[in-house]
């Protein structure tokens, strides 16, 4: 009861609408009625020391972690997973739902949505019934996104950024970027002054090298995949014949650089086209003029282009939040004694690269099935998890075995694709990564595939990717294991990459006959464009190029586990 004399004290309609004024003000009923509510919310939740959850929230998540002095406040929606740093706060009528990650210090203004989820759109079906995907939303430390700001999915947020009100973003913000607009883009440095000038005592920080080269990219999308649009389909380069894996390219590169699907056809053409080309009966997808083909026994998954075509079709419909319609009837049938067999047949010794490549695309395969409810359980993939830990080479980390013709070039690029589709995709750590970082590096220094003007897309790619999984998925920073020579190697690539670009062309994938050739193309690009940012990276400064990776080349695992979706 309030004493005469004295202001009322607050009520906790009152901490709903400001909650925080709780820690302080709230009294020992008010603490016990609060403990009460969080409570009530049940499930797998853990809060932090002197949090607040308003009463009139809807909080109904799987998952909820909420960090040291962070609030829930009146009428926000609450689902899925969130997990919070200390001091975070979502304040009244604040949507957050699918799979959201905030650091520490992250203030979500009232009336904005951050929405970690998405639902797919193929053409088979009504929209009510189609399934839901996410790529979940990452926040980082002491960001202010401001009122009626909307973040989608697969969206991530760097350190220190602050988004005005009402902004709709769609793709990544490098860290201490003020954004603001529908759709959202970078207006300056938050470490600059409002009129454009750093303090006096700070001088101006010039726009790096790699913000340079990506904003110049973004530019010339339209320059680049215009040639490459005969009025039916994409080609790698003109004068190059159609090809699935140039449509699929088109759409990566659009959705890196701008968010968005090639403005050639519309999303909806673009899906229907794409979910087209999937053979219903094995869940393959044949190259342009190709029949279908056929599943002679199970675990097959196609040869030639339609082995690719589990991965570059898969993605590219799953950037526009669908995916293959049917699943591949070859990995759904096989059997975990079955996938034994075949995986010890596999040309290890002289062939480790299609080895790997077959485990990229069955492992991917499987990845798929899981969306259709299942894909023959998971014991199959825990016989591939199984085989794989049990037959890598302590001495190397690796599947197979160098030789005197090719050195490493086999058994490194092989372990790219193997892990790609096996480890990296399903958020699992490699054995032996310190052995890894020691074969990759030695590979490196081989000038028969790193001498100057000797590096192809796929080459760079298969160092930089194994180099990246081990040393930031397992947690090693500038201090790691032989963290300045993979500085050194990585810096020196990077300047080299960023070279190629050729102003309204892009990238061609390499010196020789190998791949799509010298010449600029769709494939080149889009590797190139993914290569950039995983050597930027290994440097800590991939937030300069303002995109990250979300489809075939995306850092985060598809899933984490042998079933789990991420």
């Amino acid at each position: 009861m309030d004493q005469p004399g004295l202001p009322p004290r607050p009520s906790l309609r009152h901490f709903d609408h400001c909650p925080w004024l709780f820690a302080d003000e709230a009294t020992e009923e008010q603490r016990a009625a609060q403990l009460q509510v969080r409570r009530a919310i049940g499930g797998d939740t853990e809060f932090g020391e002197r949090c607040y959850v308003a009463e009139s929230a809807a909080v109904f998540p799987d998952r909820l972690r909420l960090g040291d002095d962070s609030y829930i406040a009146a009428h926000a929606y609450v689902t899925g997973e969130l997990s919070t740093g200390p001091h975070c706060t979502l304040n009244p009528f604040t949507t957050v739902r699918g799979d959201v990650v905030l650091g520490a210090g992250v203030r979500i203004g009232a009336h904005t949505s951050l929405l970690g989820f998405n639902h797919s759109m193929a053409p088979d079906r009504p929209v009510h019934q189609q399934p839901l995907t996410s790529r979940g939303i990452r926040v980082g430390d002491d960001v202010w996104i401001g009122s009626h700001v909307v973040v989608v999915d697969g969206v991530s947020v760097g350190d220190h950024c602050v988004i005005g009100a009402g902004a709709v973003v769609t793709r990544d913000l490098p860290a201490w970027s003020v954004a603001a607009g529908n759709p959202a883009r970078v207006l300056r440095d938050r470490r600059d002054s409002r009129d454009g000038e750093r303090p006096s005592a700070t001088p101006a920080r010039r726009p790096s090298a790699l913000t340079v080269f990506a904003d110049g990219a973004r530019g010339q999308v339209a320059d680049l995949l215009d040639p490459c649009w005969d009025g039916e389909r994409y080609v790698d380069r003109p004068g190059a014949a159609p090809s699935v894996r140039a449509h699929c390219d088109a759409v990566e590169i659009a959705d890196l650089l701008l968010g968005t699907v090639p403005q050639q056809l519309s999303a909806e053409e673009h899906v229907a086209r794409l979910s087209g080309l999937q053979d219903p009966k094995s869940g393959l997808v044949p190259e342009f003029g190709e029949p279908s083909p056929v599943a002679e026994a199970d675990g097959f998954i196609g040869e030639g282009a339609a082995l690719y075509h589990v991965l570059c079709v898969g993605y590219a419909l799953d950037l526009m939040g669908t995916g293959l319609p049917h699943p591949v009837a070859g990995v759904r049938n096989m059997t975990a004694r079955q996938l034994i067999v075949r995986l010890e047949e596999l040309p290890w010794d002289t062939g480790a690269w299609g080895a790997g490549a077959w485990i990229d695309s069955w492992s991917t395969a499987a990845h798929w099935n899981l969306r259709h409810g299942g894909q023959g359980g998971d014991a199959t993939l825990e016989a591939l998890f199984g085989w794989l830990l049990t037959r890598a080479d302590p001495w190397t980390g690796m599947w197979g075995s160098p030789s005197a013709q090719a050195g490493r070039l086999q058994v490194v690029n092989g372990y790219y694709r193997l892990t790609r589709g096996s480890f990296a995709q399903f958020g699992l750590p490699v054995p032996y990564p310190e052995r890894v970082v020691d074969a990759v590096l030695d590979h490196a220094r081989d000038a028969r595939y790193f001498g100057s003007g000797r590096e192809n897309a796929c080459n760079v790619l298969d160092v930089a990717h194994p180099l990246w999984l081990t040393t930031r998925r397992l947690g090693q920073g500038t201090d790691g294991y032989r963290s300045g020579e993979i500085r050194d190697w990585a810096e020196r690539q990077l300047s080299a990459a960023l070279s190629r670009w050729q102003p309204g062309q892009g990238f061609g994938f390499g010196p020789g006959t190998e791949g799509p050739g010298p010449e600029p193309g769709l494939q080149g690009t889009e590797m190139w464009l993914a290569i950039i940012w995983y050597l930027a990276d290994l440097l800590d400064r991939s937030d300069d190029l303002g995109y990250r990776p979300h489809g075939i080349h995306r850092p985060e695992p598809a899933r984490q586990g042998a079933g789990t979706p991420a």
